[in-house]
């Protein structure tokens, strides 16, 4: 735990060095329009410069994209088994490491010239597997109160369908990147829940589990609100 608390320590540290020698960097590997980001888009160029010698050292020792996939879904699946027995924080890493690896998937498909349908296709789904096995495990966390876990379970069915409105808009020609509750806030928010659920509940003097339940909580009703505007907005579209 000691060493993710370091790196943590360490990116949050470089976040000034990007701000004055990094924003200028040319992202080659970036695409042009990937939707909104509600931290912004400092925050998401300084997370791609941050992983940016991880990204190098796979392209120079031949990792493929697949293998990140993989990961991402091992890393989901894995956290869902720390939520199930009560290793929150381990969990919320696990979750936020099978995000940096959703993203460097993509990076290194396109900086190796591999980006093509198939692997498009496989990298949404896995990252459904993977969204699947960490909710699972939450469900089994909260499994003691039909409340908490009605929240959890509408959290993974709203992220399912933020994911599949769009890809369903995108079969019939319509691209939807709109929507506040994206794969990366979901991630972030279940993420940190559980790495500083053990210490803010604690220090606060809450039972285990409160502060990962609220964010669950915002990721239900903010997938849910994305996914019915998406469905509108296509609609729309279409029309």
């Amino acid at each position: 735990m000691a060493v993710f608390l370091g790196i943590l320590a360490v990116a949050i540290a470089s976040m000034p060095i990007y701000a004055v020698v990094g924003r200028t960097r040319d992202d080659a590997h970036e695409i042009a329009d990937r939707g909104g980001f509600v931290l912004g888009s400092f925050v998401r160029s300084w997370f791609y410069w941050f992983i940016w010698p991880i990204e190098r050292a796979s392209l120079a020792i031949g990792l493929s994209p697949t293998a990140y996939n993989v990961t991402g879904v091992l890393c989901g699946c894995a956290a869902g088994a720390c939520f199930a027995t009560g290793r929150v924080a381990l969990g919320g890493w696990l979750v936020l490491l099978g995000g940096a690896a959703d993203v460097l998937d993509g990076r290194i498909a396109r900086a190796r010239g591999l980006a093509n349908e198939t692997g498009a296709f496989l990298d949404s789904t896995l990252d459904r597997f993977a969204e699947v096995g960490a909710f699972v495990g939450l469900a089994v966390m909260y499994m003691q109160s039909a409340s908490q876990l009605a929240v959890v379970v509408t959290a993974m069915g709203g992220s399912l369908l933020v994911s599949y409105a769009r890809a369903r808009g995108e079969s019939l020609g319509v691209v939807a990147k709109v929507g506040i509750m994206q794969r990366a806030e979901r991630l972030l928010l279940v993420g940190f829940g559980g790495v500083f659920d053990p210490a803010v509940t604690s220090w606060q003097g809450w039972a285990p589990g409160t502060l990962l339940f609220w964010l669950l909580g915002a990721v239900a009703v903010g997938t849910v609100g994305t996914a019915a505007y998406r469905t509108v907005w296509i609609a729309r579209r279409l029309d």
